[in-house]
């Protein structure tokens, strides 16, 4: 009784198919009405005495049936409906971006073994709190960039993490209303509304205006998670011999955290802020807890989609229309309706894109389309059949690289024009030894999305082993075309160039590619993030393991 206030069709105009229905009913009725086609001729009374046999009793007759199911169609399709369910096909994961602090009282040492390192272990005991929620890494002091896109690789993430020093920021300072700008504008791309965490020592109270402007948008959340004491600590020297500590006049620096600053901060924003618990992972399942209730509360104006019941009236329809099997009760008109169904060509054979025109149809085209078919292909792991099968450019790109047909796979990603079609082709032309084509192809991929770490470190790849050939393996003019026995499709590599490891095959834009490629470089990752951050600033990138 409670669903019964709630009830309403959501197509209501579906039910207009009860008007086909009654008419139905009516018009058989009346052309077999006896008495109505002999009323004008003859008279009444003698009607009467002249009908011999009518039958007085409502029988169900075929006209019945079929009328009936018009009936339960109409209300099926005009889709009953009393009560909400949640938005489909809708991220039950937020996204959260933290974004941490490298300004220079991040190296304090009150908390063990510095705070910023204490800030690298939080952030690794929250990644496995989120169990596979999409996470982005921000590094901010007085300029914000982006140390990784949203991803759900923790071990790449981790990786980044650990990478972070005070050392790589090219400006000094603490702007956090410039992180949270950059930040919320990266996550305003995403459906799912997001949180964005600052791991910090210290708040800017000038920031305190931007933060509540960001709370009252109702857009990405911030949220803040002091790291440091009350009583402070000594700043450790990064740069200087293991154990020292920055002086000044010939007395150590202390960096004490301001609570009292903090508590402020939270009163006037309207930011939840909170410090961090030392001997437990509390403070970790309170960020978890606030990156969820904003998802739910978010989420709670979207929740009006009702959901439609008309599925139920199914059964009821099929078992009436078993009945159109009994003998003497088939209407004869629905068998045309049937076999001119059954006739009609399928849709992919009325009208087929050039790129399928040479694939013979198959009874799976009923019920699938060619992407539909080739993702499974996909999923089973048979990336040549799957190669086949896709219409779709990028996903027939990626089964035909995941297949080993590099050629084929360039000229498949060179049909979408984005970013990360120009990242697959400068993997495929890679793997071909193409090492000059693959970085033109990553280095117009940083232009159209400068921010993308795998493409900055594929491209620092490709340019130290172009540096490392030798002029005597570079081709010669002569040399360019290959001898006539050589099959067209193989591949053959140089001493010089770097063989598969194992025959694995590169992945497209992410970790393990990322990850060995980190190692080919001969610089460390804290450096690399360095350069790329003073490049970014516009300033002259600093030697490899500078201070």
């Amino acid at each position: 009784m409670e669903a019964l206030p709630h009830f309403h069709f959501l197509r209501p105009w579906w039910l207009l198919g009860l008007v086909p229905a009654m008419l139905l009913v009516w018009a058989v009725q009346r052309r077999g009405d006896v008495r109505r086609r002999w009323r004008q001729a003859i008279a009444p009374h003698l009607l009467d005495a002249l009908m011999i046999g009518e039958r007085r009793r409502l029988a169900l007759r075929p006209v019945h049936l079929t009328a009936l199911l018009l009936a339960l169609g109409a209300v099926a399709l005009a889709g009953p409906s009393w009560r909400q369910e949640a938005p489909p096909f809708l991220d039950d994961k937020a996204p959260l971006a933290i974004a941490v602090d490298l300004s220079r009282s991040m190296d304090a040492a009150d908390v063990t073994p510095t705070r910023l390192e204490r800030a690298k272990l939080k952030i690794k005991a929250l990644l496995k709190h989120r169990d596979g929620g999409r996470t982005a890494l921000y590094a901010y002091a007085g300029s914000t960039h982006l140390v990784l896109p949203l991803t759900d690789d923790t071990a790449l993430l981790q990786s980044f993490v650990d990478a972070l020093q005070t050392r790589i920021m090219p400006a000094p300072g603490r702007d956090m209303a410039q992180a949270l700008r950059t930040i919320d504008a990266d996550l305003a791309r995403e459906p799912v509304p997001g949180t964005i965490l600052f791991l910090t020592d210290a708040v800017d109270p000038a920031a305190g205006k931007a933060f509540r402007a960001q709370g009252e948008s109702r857009r990405s959340q911030p949220v803040v998670l002091a790291i440091g004491t009350e009583q402070g600590g000594p700043l450790r020297n990064v740069g200087g011999p293991a154990g020292s500590f920055v002086e000044q006049d010939g007395a150590r620096v202390f960096a004490r955290l301001d609570v009292a600053a903090l508590k402020r901060f939270g009163e006037d924003s309207g930011v939840p802020v909170a410090t961090f618990t030392p001997g437990s992972d509390d403070d970790v399942a309170w960020v978890q807890r606030h990156v969820e209730s904003h998802l739910e509360q978010m989420q709670a104006d979207d929740r009006t989609r009702w959901q439609d019941e008309g599925w139920w009236l199914v059964l009821p329809i099929s078992l009436l229309a078993m009945l159109w099997f009994r003998k003497g009760w088939t209407v004869r008109w629905t068998t045309g309706l049937l076999l001119a169904a059954l006739a009609m060509p399928p849709p992919d054979l009325q009208a087929q894109e050039p790129a399928s025109a040479a694939r013979p149809w198959r009874f799976a085209d009923l019920w699938l389309t060619h992407d539909q078919q080739g993702r499974r292909a996909f999923e089973q792991g048979d990336f040549a059949r799957a190669a086949t099968l896709f219409d779709d450019a990028m996903w027939r790109g990626v089964a035909q690289y995941r297949a080993g047909q590099y050629p084929q796979a360039v000229q498949s990603f060179a049909l979408v024009d984005s970013p990360q079609s120009d990242f697959n082709q400068g993997d495929a032309l890679a793997r071909q030894g193409q090492y000059q084509q693959a970085a033109a192809r990553y280095r117009q991929a940083l232009r159209r999305q400068p921010q993308w770490p795998a493409a900055t470190a594929n491209l620092a790849l490709m340019e130290a082993l172009l540096a490392q050939q030798k002029p005597a393996d570079k081709p010669r003019p002569d040399d360019q075309e290959e001898p006539p026995d050589i099959p067209p499709d193989e591949i053959r590599y140089d001493a010089a160039k770097p063989p598969e490891q194992g025959g694995q095959s590169m992945r497209i834009g992410l970790t393990q590619d990322a990850e060995m490629w980190m190692r080919a470089i001969q610089t460390s990752p804290t450096d690399l993030l360095q350069r790329k951050f003073a490049l970014q600033q516009g300033q002259p990138a600093a030697p490899a393991g500078g201070r």
